[in-house]
């Protein structure tokens, strides 16, 4: 009979322990070197929406009082600004509000569209000229976009299209980012055995698509038409420079317009109008975020996963 010593079991666990807690050590310290860094980055980007929220409440005298700009000051004027930011100009800001969003939801819903049906078409077909076309969607991605709106202008000068809606519409509808997104994510996330399923089935290549492979790109969908709206909104230099009636302005060339005013007129008659240029930038924030938190949900990937037996 052989007797298992209790001193040999637990000297033999012992070392064990030690080298997992050397082992965890390093992890430790990386991780919590990893949340400083992110911490830090988190307070670096906080930092200037925290200074819109604290100065959009002061009226203009309290802008240039000397106070602190990180925190209120004594009278909260968030009422009176929002008046004030309604009605200047005959109420032009909220004109504005309506055109960014129309700019971003047609622009972002148009682009994202073609962007899902080229990048499923290049991940999933095979047609003449497929590599020479995605080699010229890769450069198009390296091409920034500032570059293209003087040729673009142009363009649509010759066509009479300047100063209407289309001429910033139209070239938010190309995304070539988002197609080669959309291309990456279907080639793994649509597998071709489903779709080749399908076909035995008797479904056709639109049903294919529709049935079967939408549902799998809709964390990509949510990604590329976040990404589609977000560019759209923010779009400044290209509204700029199609763009001479301020009522087609969106609100980034609007809010641009109402700097430079305040700018040039100095404490004389722009000083006033710093409480509104700083609360409508924070108004036209506030969209963006409700996009995000709205939208996040869908955000879920290995949609695919288990779908093969």
């Amino acid at each position: 009979m052989s007797v298992t010593p209790i001193e040999a079991t637990d000297s033999s666990r012992k070392p064990r322990s030690v080298v997992e807690r050397r082992r965890s050590t390093p992890r430790t310290r990386r991780r919590v070197s990893l949340n400083i860094v992110l911490a830090l980055l988190m307070i670096y980007f906080l930092v200037p929406f925290w200074w819109l929220i604290v100065n959009s409440s002061k009226s203009s005298a309290g802008l240039f009082g000397g106070g602190s700009s990180l925190w209120f000051a004594d009278d909260i004027n968030y009422l009176s600004n929002l008046v004030d930011l309604f009605t200047y100009d005959g109420g032009i800001y909220a004109r504005w509000l309506g055109n960014s969003a129309l700019y971003a939801i047609v622009g972002g819903v148009g682009a994202t569209v073609l962007a899902v049906l080229a990048g499923y078409g290049f991940a999933k077909y095979r047609f003449v000229g497929r590599r020479l076309s995605f080699s010229i969607l890769l450069g198009a991605v390296m091409v920034p976009i500032t570059a293209l709106v003087i040729p673009t202008f142009v363009l649509f000068a010759q066509a009479g299209l300047t100063n209407t809606i289309w001429a910033v519409i139209l070239p938010t509808l190309l995304n070539p980012f988002g197609v080669y997104l959309m291309c990456v994510y279907a080639r793994d996330a649509v597998p071709d055995e489903l779709l080749d399923a399908a076909r035995v089935d008797g479904a056709g290549e639109f049903r294919s698509f529709w049935v079967v492979a939408l549902p799998l790109l809709r964390p990509a969908i949510v990604t590329v038409l976040l990404l589609s709206v977000v560019a759209s909104w923010n779009n400044y230099f290209l509204p700029l420079v199609m763009l001479s009636n301020n009522r087609l302005f969106p609100v980034t060339v609007g809010i641009g317009l109402w700097q430079s005013t305040a700018s040039t007129y100095g404490a004389a008659g722009g000083q006033s109008l710093w409480s509104i240029i700083v609360l409508g930038s924070l108004v036209s924030v506030i969209p963006l975020i409700i996009a995000f938190l709205a939208l996040q949900k869908y955000w879920r990937g290995g949609l695919a996963i288990g779908s093969l037996k």
